[in-house]
């Protein structure tokens, strides 16, 4: 509080000085903040889009798979996808954006990755769909899982930004302005109190020295 301040010009200089990088630190943070939730809305946008393709896509596999269910029985199912899946190859990466670190996940796996990895002898063709559908639905469950990471990451960092903002524009800002004002004034009451006890001085010697001409001029005239 101002109260708690040490009245000096020295104070006042160096609280003058912090006001300015505050000021100055409350601009870029602002800056940073409006920035990155348009990153955020952008990502937003793309996440959305991702998961109602995605969704639009697993329901026609779920339905793929129920209807082989039905042909072929769900022991049947089991014993064909009991085979040895084809590795899954993709590259994990880091990308920043406004100062936060956000994954990156790239699908490498080729063609390959949606062969089927059983024969087709004894399973329905429903199976055989359902299984290219969803291997071939990797890529975008993948790209899926690294834009809503970089959503969680953003609104994280955005909620920090937010409150640093909030902190120095209704704490530190104004506590700062607050004993600037404080130590302004009571510089300029110490600067008016030695005003006065200046002019007083003054007074009181301009007195003195009256009294002591008429004193030398009343010895003259005995």
């Amino acid at each position: 509080m101002a109260t708690q301040v040490n009245p000096t010009r020295m104070e006042l200089t160096r609280l003058k000085k912090r006001l300015v990088t505050a000021v100055r630190g409350h601009k870029l943070l602002k800056d940073k903040r409006d920035e990155m939730v348009r990153q955020f809305m952008l990502h937003i946008r793309r996440n959305h889009a991702l998961r109602l393709e995605v969704e639009k896509a697993l329901q026609g596999v779920s339905t793929r798979f129920a209807m082989a269910k039905a042909q072929m029985g769900a022991l049947r199912i089991s014993e064909a996808l009991l085979y040895p899946a084809r590795a899954a190859v993709y590259e994990v990466g880091m990308h920043n954006v406004m100062s936060v670190d956000v994954p990156t996940i790239k699908f490498t796996g080729g063609e390959e990755a949606t062969e089927i990895p059983y024969a087709f002898t004894f399973t329905s063709s429903s199976l055989d769909n359902a299984v290219v559908e969803l291997s071939a639905l990797l890529p975008k469950l993948l790209e899926l899982a690294e834009v809503e990471k970089t959503c969680n990451l953003l609104a994280d960092e955005i909620e920090k930004t937010r409150r640093r903002v909030n902190a120095l524009e209704y704490v530190m800002i104004p506590e700062m302005q607050t004993n600037i004002k404080f130590i302004t004034m009571k510089l300029a009451e110490n600067e008016r109190a030695s005003t006065v006890r200046l002019m007083k001085a003054k007074d009181m010697m301009a007195a003195q020295e009256a009294k002591a001409q008429a004193e030398r001029a009343a010895k003259r005239a005995v």
